[in-house]
């Protein structure tokens, strides 16, 4: 499985027009998410962790998205757990344990101001990602208890799912701190999904970055960082209609609920040397006898030299 994945990543660089001597990486960004940075009681449940982390090359960025499709490329690597509400004790009326480890190649390009990302994502799903090790290390330094045998027999088994994304948006300045962008969103693959939602975006900082949509939370994180400093804020919500899912196989017991809403904000301070983002998502139950709702917080720290 890591062979496949080298092998994907190196045929999205090695794409037609992306030669490494004219596109020299130039940008980074990443996101942290767990139920442990939200106001939830109950950690490790549902969707308790995921992390992405975005390589972008192209040409000079200019603050504006270019308008040819291959010309911006972002390289995503990603991966997450999804565990039932208990990680001990099994419970024939919860989700199983999920793990995910994905590697894509993304292009973002505009045309007649309507915002473009386009993605194929291969998916890696079960023990060969490692995820559930690495949880299970974290866990063993902070001496809480990992997922139990009987939980992980009943884990997602391993399977690689291409996943197709495509997602437009277009945004609409109200003033010249405050813009709204409706976008709409489609997703064939590991799950297939269709979405439709909006961000409001209030503040400077980041209005001249690539954003990039993280996709447990929906909160949009910078690719490549713009040059404003000061704060800004940003709220959100999304729906989608779920077709299929193959980190919920349904059975007699779990039936996965067919739409699924994400609600958000978020709080982005920049500085000249420093960046700090916090964001807070609440997510809506993924399959019918889903006790209740979630929150999530994500973060991002950077340190600018």
């Amino acid at each position: 499985m890591r062979r496949l994945l080298f092998a994907w990543v190196c045929a999205a660089l090695a794409g037609p027009g992306f030669a490494a001597e004219d596109r020299p990486p130039f940008g980074f960004g990443y996101l942290i998410t767990n139920d442990v940075f939200s106001n939830d009681p109950q950690r490790d449940r549902w969707r308790t962790g995921s992390g992405v982390f975005s390589f972008t090359f192209g040409p000079a960025w200019t603050g504006a998205l270019p308008a040819r499709l291959g010309e911006l490329v972002e390289v995503r690597l990603r991966g997450g757990l999804i565990t039932p509400e208990n990680i001990v004790g099994v419970n024939r009326l919860d989700r199983p344990y999920a793990e995910t480890l994905a590697l894509g190649a993304h292009t973002h390009f505009r045309k007649a101001g309507v915002e473009f990302s386009l993605g194929l994502d291969l998916v890696a799903t079960g023990p060969q990602t490692g995820m559930e090790t690495l949880q299970g290390a974290i866990h063993d330094a902070l001496g809480i208890p990992g997922a139990s045998a009987r939980v992980l027999r009943s884990r997602v088994p391993n399977g690689l799912y291409p996943t197709l994304t495509v997602e437009a948006g277009r945004s609409f300045a109200l003033s010249p701190k405050v813009s709204v962008r409706p976008f709409v969103e489609l997703q064939g693959g590991v799950e297939t999904l269709a979405r439709v939602g909006g961000d409001l975006h209030f503040g400077r900082v980041a209005q001249d970055a690539l954003l990039l949509r993280d996709v447990t939370t929906g909160l949009r994180y910078p690719g490549i960082r713009g040059a404003a400093t000061g704060w800004a804020a940003t709220v959100g919500a999304d729906i989608a209609y779920v077709a299929d899912s193959a980190l919920l196989p349904e059975t007699r017991t779990v039936v996965l609920s067919d739409t699924r809403t994400r609600i958000r904000a978020g709080l982005h301070w920049r500085g000249e040397k420093a960046s700090v983002f916090y964001g807070m998502t609440w997510l809506s139950e993924e399959f019918t006898a889903q006790r209740e709702p979630q929150t999530v917080g994500s973060i991002q720290i950077d340190l600018h030299f």
